[in-house]
């Protein structure tokens, strides 16, 4: 199994490698309403996903679904303009392919964005949340079966998913700006339905101030790389049974339009203090 998932990052490496010898320091996943972020960058080189041998495809209505390769000041980043989400269907080895191969092309630092609805009562649709913690449910663990011994140990320690000394900077940077920043465990579930309202009671008793569908997969293979990460979530709607509003996905694209620009704000702010 391990030999299987290492071959497979390793066609995708040689063959990104045939277009490019771009070495980035910071890997970005950009969540949905941040994909424009990636076109303001110097660019040096643009690989859509489809060119990759082997490399799996977002299926998502809106996801470029290309690595962007350039610079942000003077830091060398790759950004992925759209992710792989487990509910469309892929192993979840898939859906971490992306962040092991940025690992593999050089990123030591990853920084994670998404869009999510809020569970925390004291949010609002527009907010920022600067991720400290998650919790995972019903997303296999990526790590499961025979460990790929070439990305890193049996057993990683997790105690520290998201990075203090990232997460200190991120808090810099947003009050430097002027950006209000609430702070927040993030819970991964498989979608694609939005979740019923017994569920979200549930996992706010569970202690999650947000809900999505990414990321804590994501987040679980960088660390095991020894990647160090950070992430910040768009609380783009309240989750179900918190108003008397059906959620539809069209809310959560124009909430995160709307916050957009002072959310790539800070992510350049990121980019060049981390």
């Amino acid at each position: 199994m391990s030999n299987e998932i290492y071959e497979k990052l390793e066609i995708c490496r040689k063959s990104i490698l045939q277009k490019t010898n771009f070495k980035p320091e910071v890997a970005v996943i950009l969540g949905s309403g941040l994909g424009e972020y990636a076109s303001k960058i110097k660019i040096e080189q643009i690989i859509p996903y489809t060119e990759i041998e082997g490399f799996p495809v977002s299926t998502v209505v809106g996801h470029k679904g290309q690595f962007v390769f350039g610079y942000v000041k003077e830091v060398p980043v790759v950004i992925m303009q759209g992710r792989v989400h487990y509910y469309e269907g892929y192993p979840v080895t898939d859906v971490v392919l992306p962040v092991r191969l940025m690992g593999m092309l050089g990123a030591k630092k990853l920084i994670l964005t998404n869009a999510s609805g809020g569970i925390n009562t004291g949010f609002h649709p527009g907010d920022l949340m600067l991720i400290t913690d998650q919790i995972m449910s019903g997303i296999p663990n990526p790590l499961i079966g025979a460990n790929v011994e070439e990305l890193g140990t049996r057993f990683p320690d997790m105690s520290e998913a998201y990075s203090e000394r990232m997460q200190q900077i991120i808090k810099k940077e947003a009050q430097k700006l002027g950006i209000p920043l609430k702070e927040g465990v993030y819970l991964q579930l498989t979608g694609p339905s939005y979740e019923t309202p017994a569920e979200i009671r549930m996992y706010r008793t569970c202690g999650a101030d947000a809900v999505g569908m990414s990321t804590a997969c994501e987040t679980i293979a960088a660390r095991h790389m020894g990647i160090e990460v950070c992430g910040i979530s768009c609380i783009t709607n309240l989750a179900a049974g918190m108003t008397s509003q059906h959620l539809n996905h069209q809310e959560v694209q124009q909430t995160a339009d709307r916050v957009a620009e002072q959310f790539q704000e800070l992510l350049t702010a990121i980019i060049t203090h981390i």
